[in-house]
């Protein structure tokens, strides 16, 4: 067998491969053995026919064309794992001479997994942020909790800033209701900033059971691309208005809040669950901003094929989780102002898709370099941990004996571990 390579792109190559007589023959006696279990002769059961008396039967156009086949998958297999080369599709093949018995010429094209050359990844500049809890992140948790334990009484007075509200609403856009725009017995608190500005400050100074307009216009940078600075009308129903009381902030107060003897006490837990909390979003802040910077200085070609299987995969998530908010994509597409879904994939999905792909890439080959590697007993420590919070679904426990779930959270593992170790290079230092 002769192979040439032709390097069509950093991500895509053409072998021309030539077989020679003696490998058609051999590919002829493969093709000549299966076909021959599908002859029926008299005498013998079908399947069971010997090969020497079926060959005599075989139709030769079949016969070329089965080993013809043979031979192209057999050749392009071979090649590719002489040359250590990755197919990430079906190659598509192109038969360019073929003389039975004589000589077989074709190519066979396809995207392959790139060659990764790494930047310097120990020396990058992302630094982990520097983490501060002030009095007033503090003060903020400590107002929720008194939000909590807040009394609320039912007032006969106009309403005014704090209150809490019970309403309804029609919000209407030339005389026309639009998506959105519409609430029964909506519980809103005024001062909260949860509506367009004027509505809440509209509210102010009615009374439970007043029923009136407010005339409001969309903010020019609101997220709805057809609800930007268009002017609209809420017919608005107050149907409740009520008192809220928070109580001291004490002793007795912190002690219902949890296993706490004094305000001090509660105090300090909070400091330090906000300390945790902001230190774990600040080391995925530094993650997300390594691997930027090794792909930034790093070559990394991308297969078309990768960022597609990517795109669908974003698409599909993108389009569940809008599905529990009631949204839909093309409702999603209307909003953002995409002149089309085509528009919206090719310029906000694919651009994300191609991140990905260069992310999963560079830290695969990082992987390769540091000789990273997840063990037996670490994959089974994770399985172990999904399968705990997976523990009352049975249909979901079973997934975990699947190879490729498996193999899947092998792969995450491998990435996280990976990360880590891009993280503990660049801050030992």
């Amino acid at each position: 067998m002769k192979t040439s390579i032709k390097n069509l792109s950093d991500t895509k190559v053409e072998l021309t491969i030539t077989l020679d007589a003696e490998e058609l023959a051999i590919a002829s006696q493969v093709a000549t053995t299966k076909l021959a279990r599908y002859i029926k002769m008299p005498g013998f059961r079908k399947g069971k026919t010997p090969v020497t008396v079926a060959a005599k039967n075989i139709d030769p156009g079949v016969l070329q064309e089965q080993t013809m086949e043979n031979a192209i998958s057999k050749a392009v297999a071979e090649a590719f794992t002489e040359n250590k080369l990755q197919a990430l599709d079906r190659p598509e093949v192109a038969v360019k001479k073929f003389v039975p018995g004589q000589i077989l010429e074709f190519t066979a094209e396809v995207e392959i997994l790139p060659t990764i050359k790494l930047g310097d990844y120990k020396k990058l500049k992302a630094k982990i942020e520097k983490v501060e809890v002030t009095d007033k992140d503090i003060d903020e948790v400590i107002n929720r909790i008194l939000k909590g334990f807040a009394e609320k009484k039912d007032v006969d007075r106009a309403a005014k800033n704090g209150d809490e509200t019970v309403i309804d609403f029609i919000g209407k856009k030339d005389d026309v209701a639009f998506d959105g725009g519409t609430g029964s017995d909506y519980t809103l608190v005024l001062g909260s900033n949860q509506f367009i500005p004027g509505f809440e400050e509209g509210i102010i100074g009615h009374k439970t059971g007043d029923v009136f307009d407010l005339e409001l216009s969309f903010p020019d940078d609101y997220h709805a691309a057809y609800l930007k600075g268009a002017k609209v009308v809420f017919t608005t129903t107050l149907k409740a208005v009520k008192e809220v009381v928070l109580p001291e902030m004490d002793d007795k107060l912190a002690a219902k809040a949890g296993p706490f003897k004094t305000v001090a006490e509660l105090k300090t837990d909070i400091k330090r669950e906000l300390i945790t909390q902001k230190e774990r979003e600040a080391g995925e802040k530094l993650k997300d901003e390594l691997v930027k910077q090794l792909v930034a200085v790093s070559k990394v070609p991308v297969p078309e094929i990768l960022v597609a299987d990517q795109a669908k995969s974003i698409e599909q998530d993108f389009a569940n989780n809008l599905m529990y908010q009631g949204i839909t994509i093309d409702q999603y597409i209307e909003n953002k102002g995409f002149k089309s879904r085509e528009d919206w994939l090719e310029t906000e999905v694919k651009t994300v898709a191609t991140k990905r792909v260069q992310a999963g890439l560079v830290l695969a080959e990082l992987s390769k370099v540091e000789k990273i590697e997840a063990t037996t007993v670490e994959l089974d420590a994770h399985v172990d941990m999904y399968k705990q919070q997976y523990a009352n679904n049975a249909e979901a426990l079973k997934q975990f004996e699947q190879p490729e779930v498996r193999r899947d959270i092998a792969n995450r593992l491998l990435t996280e571990k990976t990360v880590d170790r891009l993280v503990e290079l660049n801050t030992k230092r």
